[in-house]
């Protein structure tokens, strides 16, 4: 069993969950999340410290999946969220060891 954990852009959560509605997913999660990464332009330097001065919102969308399934779910998410850019997101892939 695999965790997915993808971070991507707001306007793009509708369009994966719907490429995902036939996937073979165990188990599934969505929430609205804020933070950066790359985009400097949101980053400024306070004493010797950076700071957020804005952060850029972001859906969080959770799968627990089967091992074997996995490269296929992560190829359907990759085919809609991915544009090239910055701000694109993070898709992490963790294995669990309990599924109850």
């Amino acid at each position: 069993m695999k965790q997915i954990v993808t971070v991507i852009r707001p306007h793009l959560a509708e369009e994966v969950l719907t490429s995902l509605r036939r996937a073979p997913i165990e188990a599934l999660s969505v929430t609205e999340v804020k933070g950066y990464g790359r985009q400097k332009s949101y980053l400024d330097e306070y004493q010797e410290t950076e700071y957020s001065q804005a952060f850029v919102p972001k859906v969080e969308i959770t799968l627990w999946v089967d091992d074997s399934r996995c490269e296929e779910v992560l190829e359907k998410i990759v085919a809609v969220a991915r544009c090239g850019r910055i701000g694109d997101g993070k898709i992490l892939v963790m294995p669990v060891s309990e599924f109850l």
